[in-house]
């Protein structure tokens, strides 16, 4: 372990963290569009249009630096050398180790990223089917940091910093 690897845990911590709690507001704003169907969807206002498409930025974001930063973060403060393995050796050793609960779960929440990456739906229905989708899996996105939560907190402790 090198003497930056608790500065890039903390760092992807923080950033996974500013993104969840993005991500929340987001939700808290469109909690009275749910579950969205495809005529409500069709009728937004600017506002809503807003408000859903942070939620959707948050949750790949939210995603993204997870699996990008915090992983490989946590794997090398964990001493555990996966730097160049590929990204499903990395997920089959955090899902052994006991921070990914179901490796299954990880890539069902990656398809519904992709979703929103890569597919333009013109359906309504179809676009407010993934949007639910992905409010309905946000519980398993957040379990992954309060899974890793515990190693965050003793490396603060350690290094003097309290909760961030």
């Amino acid at each position: 372990m090198s003497d930056t690897t608790p500065v890039r845990l903390l760092d992807a911590w923080q950033q996974c963290q500013r993104h969840a709690h993005h991500m929340a507001h987001a939700m808290s704003a469109i909690q009275p569009t749910l579950p969205l169907t495809a005529n409500a969807l069709a009728h937004l206002n600017d506002e809503a249009v807003q408000d859903w498409d942070q939620f959707v930025l948050r949750f790949t974001k939210l995603q993204d630096t997870l699996g990008s930063r915090l992983f490989p973060a946590l794997l090398e403060h964990l001493q555990e050398p996966y730097e160049d393995r590929p990204m499903l050796d990395k997920l089959h050793r955090l899902e052994k180790l006991g921070y990914l609960t179901k490796l299954d779960d990880w890539q069902a929440l990656r398809v519904i990223r992709n979703r929103f990456a890569h597919d333009y739906p013109e359906d309504d229905a179809l676009k407010a089917a993934y949007l639910n989708e992905a409010i309905s899996s946000v519980p398993v996105l957040l379990a992954l940091l309060t899974g890793i939560a515990p190693v965050i907190t003793k490396l603060q402790q350690n290094q003097g910093l309290g909760a961030m």
